[in-house]
């Protein structure tokens, strides 16, 4: 695959966090093309977006910010847990006939979290679409 997958993480809490770390990693080291290019966290000063910060990767306080990058995102995956805020998202997408960009519930990152093979990735009730 030559094209590069862009992802922008929203949630860094207990399980963006983990998948984050994870998922950079695999990234980096197995070369994998896959591009980070936003996250939104509530908590700007949280370890893990001061270092995406550091990184050059936008870090938006208000995830629906993210919905303004258009096309240049492939896949969202909210992390969050707060159903609302998905359903927001996708009224956004559509509002803005964003018909590219595609939302990731948390359960996608469960299912690449088995592949990634790191153990038990932090569970949150939360994770319908």
């Amino acid at each position: 695959m030559s094209h590069v997958v862009k992802v922008a993480l929203l949630g860094l809490g207990e399980v963006g966090e983990t998948f984050a770390e994870h998922f950079l990693e695999k990234i980096q080291e197995d070369h994998v093309k896959v591009e980070i290019v936003a996250v939104a966290h509530h908590n700007l000063e949280s370890p893990v977006a001061l270092g995406f910060i550091q990184n050059g990767v936008p870090v938006f306080k208000d995830a629906m910010e993210v919905v303004t990058m258009g096309a240049k995102v492939d896949i969202i995956f909210d992390l969050t847990g707060d159903p609302e805020l998905r359903k927001k998202l996708r009224i956004a997408l559509q509002e803005t006939h964003n018909q590219h960009t595609v939302i990731a519930p948390e359960v996608v990152a469960h299912l690449l979290w088995n592949f990634f093979g790191e153990g038990e990735l932090p569970h949150s009730e939360k994770t319908g679409y």
